[in-house]
């Protein structure tokens, strides 16, 4: 069953009134629907393609947080082979928000990292929303240890909303947590890419996030903060964020031209739920095609590389 957006429900009658005569079809009512149908389809796909034309960046937002695209564990399980799950942070727990571990990506081995959000109710409540505490940033920091001690490429894959800010998580020290993933992520001597598959929420994103290269699925976003959390503040009206989803810069393309992120990685016509192994395949070649930029480049070359890239962050583009 597809899940249909605010915006998509002219869409979504139209298609559900296409779905229903091939249902009576199917019944066996001896009416032959397909014509009717079939004019249905096309009058669908060309109100899918004027809809996701020209999203605004509120809408974007929406897109990014379809509860149906392809989350971490999907393209783990699709992309890289010979997964090895590491779990813990060998100080208080396993943060099953995040995960990674060994895995290869094409023959060559790798570390990869990741938010996961879950797919149903169960599993949003055990992943916390995709929400890392303390102990899932730490556990993060510990792989890229293991990366770089044995000299292997790291891969992330960001989709959260922000770090967990409840009391227990900043008794633990989140802020902290965060602050030594992301001077991890800029230590290491090894290749670093990363992707922003849906939601890039703030630190909690930047802390697996601070990488040689950037790649963003195109009705992905990365920011600062919500847009109801920056409506919320500027405001005090958490329904301004629209006006605050403009004015963040935090599409694919918005941050492209800034210089924050690298490449944009096209999506399937309606998002990736449409087509989930599409983009996962889209994703792993823009992966791969990173990786390649950065190989035979020596330790100190790829820090030196990372360092410049956020030096020079937002000296482009400001005009746009």
């Amino acid at each position: 069953m597809t899940n249909y957006l605010d915006f998509e429900k002219p869409l979504a009658e139209i298609e559900g009134k296409a779905e229903e005569l091939r249902a009576m079809a199917r019944a066996g009512e001896g009416v032959d629907v397909e014509e009717e149908a079939g004019a249905l389809d096309r009058k669908a796909d060309a109100m899918l393609r004027d809809l996701y034309k020209t999203l605004t960046p509120w809408r974007k937002c929406q897109v990014a947080r379809h509860p149906d695209r392809p989350h971490c564990r999907d393209y783990i399980k699709a992309l890289f082979s010979e997964y090895t799950p590491l779990a813990g942070d060998r100080n208080f727990a396993d943060d099953h928000a995040v995960m990674g571990g060994l895995a290869r990506l094409d023959g060559r081995p790798l570390v990869v990292i990741g938010h996961e959000k879950g797919n149903d109710t169960k599993s949003r409540i055990e992943r916390n929303f995709g929400m890392a505490r303390p102990e899932g940033y730490r556990k993060a920091i510990r792989l890229m240890e293991m990366a770089d001690k044995f000299g292997l490429p790291v891969v992330s894959l960001v989709d959260t909303p922000g770090a967990y800010p409840g009391k227990g998580a900043e008794e633990r020290g989140q802020s902290e947590a965060i602050a030594r993933s992301t001077e991890k992520c800029l230590q290491i001597g090894v290749p670093l890419v990363s992707v922003i598959i849906g939601e890039g929420g703030s630190g909690g994103a930047v802390a697996f996030a601070t990488a040689n290269r950037l790649a963003m699925l195109e009705h992905s976003i990365y920011s600062v903060i919500s847009p109801e959390g920056c409506a919320s503040i500027l405001w005090k009206d958490a329904e301004k964020m629209r006006e605050a989803a403009e004015a963040l810069r935090l599409t694919a393309q918005d941050l492209t031209r800034l210089g924050v992120a690298d490449r944009v990685i096209e999506e399937p016509l309606g998002g990736a739920h449409r087509a989930r192994e599409k983009t996962i395949a889209s994703v792993g070649k823009a992966i791969e095609s990173m990786l390649s930029e950065l190989d035979g480049k020596s330790p100190k070359k790829l820090i030196q590389d990372r360092r410049d890239k956020f030096l020079n962050m937002g000296s482009k583009g400001l005009a746009a």
